[in-house]
């Protein structure tokens, strides 16, 4: 018996050492050395080669042509703007959204489906197309008598509709997976309605709205297609950063555009890194 035991445990042994040299055997087709490096050279090749490429053009002239760049008096105006702009639409998305998803989750009505598919439209629609169809609804030619076109309000109504599903999208999973019996319980305690939900509700969905206020405000930073058309690209009221940069690209200012993307890029590496303290966040909360 006792040499059946040690054959065995032999068998053993040399099994998990051959699992342990054999990727496929350990449900890993592709060996982490190989996996790590082609991540790294697709990534370098579509992400990282062409931004550091726009962050050399936009310094060709040395640091003093990088900020004459970014802090002329168009530039500046056009970044204000589009900063200021972005930070109202955020705020209304992460109100509106997180009203939206409440309803989409806890209210049952006619339709709901049909709903539930409209929030993803800004995700498929080109956004020349959304740019193009709230010109016709709200332009010179509008069939309700609104003309916002070529006005600071027309950058934020471009805006909303393009960032409508960030909130949305973030908070409704939340809710779907919120214990309603705290709820439940709070209420048998006699709280109301608006104190269950500023005590129980909102801090259980604060990460998630504030994650899909975040990644609205970085869409909104970067946003071109839609606000071609129905901003009017006016400076010093409804230039916006992106179509700034299109404009000097236009004018042959190769470095003028990449300094001023490089601003953008940086705004945009600020809300990933935002996103991942939320996230973080998030995480502690909920243990």
């Amino acid at each position: 018996m006792s040499t059946l035991a040690t054959s065995a445990l032999g068998r053993l042994g040399r099994v998990r050492r051959a699992r342990a040299a054999s990727p496929a055997l350990t449900g890993d087709p592709i060996p982490p050395r190989l996996a790590v490096g082609t991540i790294v050279l697709w990534l370098g090749l579509v992400v990282l080669l062409p931004l550091a490429a726009v962050a050399t053009r936009s310094f060709d002239d040395g640091l003093a042509g990088f900020w004459a760049s970014v802090s002329s008096r168009q530039a500046v105006d056009a970044l204000r703007f589009t900063l200021l702009v972005s930070l109202l639409v955020a705020a209304i998305q992460a109100v509106m959204g997180t009203v939206v998803a409440w309803v989409l989750v806890r209210d049952s009505f006619r339709g709901k489906a049909f709903v539930n598919t409209i929030i993803d439209l800004p995700f498929a629609l080109p956004t020349i197309v959304a740019g193009l169809t709230l010109l016709a609804l709200y332009g010179p030619r509008s069939p309700i008598g609104v003309n916002v076109s070529f006005t600071q309000a027309s950058v934020a109504l471009a805006l909303l509709f393009v960032t409508l599903p960030f909130v949305v999208r973030s908070v409704q999973p939340v809710l779907i997976e919120l214990d309603r019996e705290m709820e439940q319980a709070a209420a048998s305690l006699g709280a109301g309605p608006a104190t269950i939900f500023r005590r129980i509700v909102l801090p259980n969905l604060a990460p998630a709205v504030l994650s899909g206020a975040a990644l609205a405000f970085a869409r909104a930073v970067g946003e071109f297609g839609s606000l071609i058309l129905i901003s009017g690209n006016i400076p010093f009221q409804t230039q916006v950063a992106s179509v700034f940069v299109f404009k000097q690209l236009e004018s042959d200012n190769l470095r003028g555009a990449s300094a001023v993307s490089v601003v953008l890029l940086a705004l945009s590496l600020l809300v990933l890194l935002g996103l991942r303290l939320l996230e973080r966040w998030g995480t502690r909360h909920a243990r």
